[in-house]
Parts: structure tokens; C-alpha cells; sequence
């Protein structure tokens, strides 16, 4: 890449040299003035982004990409998605990562899972993309948990950065392009606070503290769309007495905390101390991406503060040179992309509730791809509803779908010569959105190019999927001339779809179904050698003509989730959902 991308041309900041930069992913394998108005640029008259205005004047897409819309948290609307006009097909994506203290819950897996399927849907459209996503790995919460362990504050976030990324491969969420950490970015962030404050919006107080001058900037909240009254009573229940008597004014947020006793420090214009939590995300988007990225991402819980705060930041430390890159001038993210949240049986998920799961609670009982399977379901800006019966419920369907995938792969295996010519030639048909697989895939398409809508891309198997049993388990399927070239278009169009939201077939070599039917047997207490005994019982009771007796077992065991299936070749079980989820409802 030559210097004039940004995007590459910066990326050379001391993460990388610390090894946050990971190797690239081939995500196409899945298929000075006020922040309003600073001088010399245009002021934001409305929510409608500069971005939207220039997308929908007809800029054109470069040469192999296809059209995405997006909804834009700062416009309030879906936007047609267009990278910018001298970075080619590049584009940046920065996800606000995880505070490193603890194991991670399943609002992580929520937003995580969601922008994995972003940066999948955008290579498969054409795009390059850079997927930054960083490590909070200095803050008060690790500064308490370390403090109550007697551990290092920077070894215990080591620790917990090694167990997040073991969830996020379970999870089959790929790698970012750059992992930094903001301990290996201070130096970053202290050059952002000077100018911050060389600008006119910060301030230091004499105990060494720095602070953001909220009320220096005409266009604070119009992201979150919060008044400066809502803001100010917020903040008064955020702080405590002795930084809210510091501050200028109650709704000013900390860039810089002086040096407290075992506390991790930095030397700083200010004195020795740490950064502040919004300041971080600022400077390294700023390092390693450029005076501006294209999408910007995380939990709706962050559009305020932390959006809002890095958005004033950002805008208050750039320069001339920045701001010629900045959509209107003001703007340093051109699309604001955030998920909605998880509740847990219909309640927020909370410690204090005794709802809060975190992701290893749940994969010790359902697979990771049925755990994804069930949060690609929902759409990425609805509230999930997180309950065991959906999980299960989850868990049956995917197994339905890789069962009919499996049937279909057997088929044109047993086909022989005939069957490889019909996959060699599939991808052409469905790719023109030929006959059912090529309808079933232009549906999925289009659907996930149209803000990420799983559930749209998730129906659009269900008539393909009966039409692979039809075509596999019925005389009159087995007899249809084009069988094979049906088949071969329903494979790949199954098997893209599948790739784009991340669902794993394989794993380690073993096949996603067998690993869930012994799940689905674990959460019922159940083993193979019982369900082999009742099959049994049951195959006797018909042979005696009790068919009551036989009727009984096989609804015995389909209300634990253990779905009997007669085939010529013997009785057989897969996994389906229980009349009860095993347990009190609540467990995970």
C-alpha cells in the first residue's frame, strides 16, 4: 500500500512492534474553534451526516464492490454505504473492545459476534477491510479486582486478555487485523490531551488531574442526542465528591487521573498518573487508522458517555491537516454502528439481579455455534432475549440445518463423477440467481447487504431446506431429472450463507452435530447407552404390538429433547426441545 492510504500508511504505531498487529484475515474465504463549527468548515446543521449526503449524490463504488446500507447512529437512518473516494475498496473498522478484569458475559458475545458478521458481509461485498479492536487493559475496575486478588493490575488484564480471545475462537469470531492495548498507546494519549488542551477544551487541575471542557463545544450530545442538562445530571451521580469539586463543571469527564497509592502510573505533563477510559479509543484510531474510520462500532450502552466523549475528543484535538479528511469537517467517524441489548428472560441482564452469565456458563452446556446461531437470529439493533428455551431452541434449528446439509453433501458424494460435475458447475448458476439455491442465496445477499438482517438471511433457508429433504428422502425427490444440479445450488448456497454468519460446520475436525447431540444429552442427564436402551424398549413394545406402550417412550423422550427418527435403516434420535429446560429455567 502507498503512503496516501491512511489506513495502512499509519499503522506502524508501538502496538504493532508489542504484537497487536495479528496477521491478516482473508474474510472473503466467508464469502481550533468550537466543536460545531471550527473555522473554515461547514457546521453540522442536522443529524443527517455529511457521509449520507455524499453517498446518496451517486458516488460511485469501486470496480468488484457491492452496495451495503448501514444505519448511522449520528443520522438516525439506514445510509448507503460508500468507502472514501481516494482509499479504492479499503476500509477501517474500529469495535470498542473489552475492559479486561473478569471472564467475558454474553452481552460480549453479542456485540463481538455482530461486528465479526459485519467485517464477513463487507469482504464478501469487495471491501478490504482493517478490523481494529482494542483492549482496555488500565482501568478502575481492574485497578479493584487486582487490588481484592493481590494481583498486579497489568498481569491480571494479561490474563484476562488470553481468556476473552479463547471465547472469541469457541465463538468462531475472527481475529482483528490490530488488538492495542492502551497501556501500549500512553504516550499517544498524552500527545492527544496537549492538544486537546492547546485548543481550548481541557484543563488541569493542581492535584495533576486533566479534564475535557464540555461546555467549550457548541454540538456536544448530538450523537446521543442528550441534553446538556440530562448530561449534567448524569454526571453528578458518577462522580464522587472529591473529583466533582476539581471539575469546572459536573458533566466534564476525566482525559488524565493523577497518581493514587498502588495505582500503575505514567510520567505526564501533569505529574505521574493514568489515562482516563475515553481517551484511549481517540488516540488509537487516530494512530493506527487515520484522522478518520469509516465505521465505528460497539454496545448501544456506549453511545453515551463513551462515543459521545471519544466523538468530542477527536474533534477538539485535530488539526487543519485532520480536518480536511473529516466528513464536514467535524466528524473523525463516518458511520456510528451499535447493537442493541441482552436481556435475560425478558429482564436486564445484571450481577445484582442474579441473571449475569458469562460466556463460558453457557458453552459448558450449548456449542458455541448454537449460542451464535441464536444471536445472529435476532437482529444485531434489536434487544436479544438470552433464556435457555432459546437456546435450546437455537440449537435444535441448527442442527436441522446441518443435518439437511449433511444429507445433501452425502448425495452428490454418492453420486459419484455426476455429482462433482454438478458442484463444478453450481457456482456460476447461483451466482446469476438460478434455480433454488440461486434464489435462496440472491435473498441472503440482499439481505445481509441491507443492515446486517441475520433473521432475513436465517428464514431464507427454511423452503430450501425442505426441498433438500425432499429431494434426499422421497421417491418422488429421488426421481426429479435435475436432482443433482438442484442439490449442488442448495449445498453452496447453504454453505456460503453459513460462512457469512460465522457458523462453524467443522470443529477441530469434529463434526458440530455429534459434539451437540452429546451436549443436548448432558443438559438432560441423559447418556447414549440410555437413549440405545429406550430405543430398544420401544422397538420391543412394537414388536409386541403395544404401540401405546412404545407411543409413550418416544414421547417420554422427546419432552427431554430427544427427538426419535425412523428410517429404513433402524431408529435413530436427534436433538430437539424439551418440553421444560432441565433446571430451575434460569441456569444457563
Amino acid at each position: 500500500m502507498s503512503a496516501a492510504n491512511p489506513v495502512r500508511a499509519v499503522a506502524t504505531g508501538n502496538s504493532i512492534a508489542s504484537g497487536a498487529q495479528r496477521p491478516r484475515t482473508d474474510r472473503r474465504a466467508f464469502g481550533a474553534g468550537s466543536l460545531g463549527t471550527p473555522t473554515g468548515a461547514r457546521p453540522p446543521s442536522s443529524r443527517r451526516s455529511a457521509v449520507a449526503e455524499a453517498a446518496e449524490a451517486g458516488t460511485e463504488l469501486p470496480a468488484g464492490c457491492k452496495e451495503l446500507r448501514l444505519y448511522n447512529t449520528m443520522s438516525r437512518k439506514k445510509e448507503r454505504f460508500t468507502p472514501r473516494a481516494d482509499q479504492g475498496n479499503a476500509v477501517s473498522m474500529y469495535v470498542c473492545g473489552v475492559t479486561v478484569y473478569d471472564y467475558s458475559h454474553i452481552g460480549h458475545a453479542r456485540v463481538y459476534v455482530a461486528f465479526d458478521v459485519l467485517a464477513r458481509v463487507l469482504a464478501a461485498a469487495g471491501y478490504d477491510v482493517t478490523y481494529c479492536r482494542n483492549f482496555t487493559d488500565i482501568d478502575d475496575k481492574i485497578i479493584k479486582r487486582a487490588a481484592e486478588a493481590g494481583e498486579d493490575p497489568l498481569a491480571l488484564s494479561a490474563r484476562f486478555i488470553e481468556e476473552f480471545r479463547s471465547d472469541m475462537r469457541l465463538l468462531n469470531c475472527a481475529a482483528p487485523d490490530l488488538e492495542p492495548k492502551a497501556t501500549d498507546h500512553v504516550a499517544g494519549m498524552i500527545g492527544t490531551i496537549e492538544r486537546i488542551i492547546e485548543h481550548g477544551h481541557g484543563y488541569a487541575t493542581e492535584a495533576g488531574d486533566v479534564y475535557f471542557d464540555v461546555s467549550s463545544l457548541e454540538g456536544y450530545g448530538r450523537l446521543s442526542g442528550r441534553r446538556q442538562e440530562d448530561n449534567l445530571a448524569g454526571a453528578s451521580q458518577r462522580v464522587g465528591a472529591a473529583e466533582a469539586g476539581a471539575k469546572r463543571d459536573a458533566a466534564d469527564f476525566a482525559l488524565w487521573k493523577s497518581a493514587k497509592p498502588g495505582e500503575p502510573t505514567w510520567d505526564s505533563p501533569w505529574g505521574a498518573g493514568r489515562p482516563g477510559w475515553h481517551i484511549e479509543c481517540s488516540s488509537m484510531i487516530r494512530e493506527l487508522l487515520g484522522p478518520v474510520v469509516d465505521i465505528h462500532g460497539g454496545g448501544m450502552d456506549l453511545t453515551f458517555p463513551h462515543h459521545e466523549n471519544e466523538l468530542a475528543q477527536s474533534q477538539a484535538a485535530a488539526c487543519g491537516c485532520d480536518r480536511d479528511h473529516m466528513p464536514g469537517g467535524v466528524d473523525f467517524v463516518r458511520y456510528w454502528v451499535h447493537n442493541g441489548f441482552v436481556n435475560v428472560d425478558s429482564e436486564k441482564m445484571s450481577k445484582s439481579l442474579g441473571n449475569f452469565f458469562t460466556i463460558r456458563d453457557v458453552l459448558e452446556r450449548f456449542h458455541p455455534m448454537a449460542m451464535r446461531w441464536f444471536l445472529v437470529s435476532t437482529h444485531y439493533r434489536q434487544p436479544v432475549n438470552y433464556s435457555v428455551q432459546a437456546l435450546e431452541e437455537a440449537s435444535c434449528r441448527l442442527f436441522y440445518v446441518l443435518s439437511s446439509l449433511r444429507e445433501c453433501r452425502a448425495a452428490l458424494d454418492a453420486a459419484g463423477a455426476d455429482g462433482e460435475a454438478a458442484r463444478a458447475a453450481a457456482g456460476a448458476g447461483v451466482d446469476a440467481g438460478e434455480g433454488p439455491g440461486g434464489e435462496m442465496w440472491a435473498q441472503v445477499d440482499a439481505a445481509l447487504r441491507d443492515d446486517l438482517s441475520t433473521p432475513e438471511a436465517t428464514a431464507a433457508l427454511s423452503a430450501p431446506l425442505r426441498l433438500v429433504n425432499e429431494l434426499t428422502a422421497t421417491k418422488k425427490g429421488r426421481k426429479r431429472p435435475d436432482r443433482l444440479q438442484v442439490l449442488a445450488g442448495l449445498e453452496l448456497a447453504v454453505s456460503r450463507t453459513l460462512a457469512l454468519l460465522g457458523i462453524q460446520v467443522e470443529t477441530q475436525g469434529e463434526c458440530c452435530m455429534s459434539a451437540m447431540r452429546a451436549l443436548c444429552l448432558s443438559r438432560q442427564g441423559l447418556t447414549e447407552a440410555d437413549v440405545a436402551a429406550r430405543i430398544a424398549d420401544r422397538a420391543d413394545a412394537r414388536r409386541e404390538k403395544d404401540f401405546a406402550r412404545g407411543d409413550a417412550i418416544r414421547d417420554e423422550l422427546e419432552a427431554r429433547g430427544v427427538l426419535l427418527m425412523d428410517t429404513p435403516e433402524g431408529t435413530t434420535w436427534q436433538p430437539g426441545v424439551p418440553s421444560a429446560p432441565c433446571g430451575d429455567g434460569d441456569d444457563a
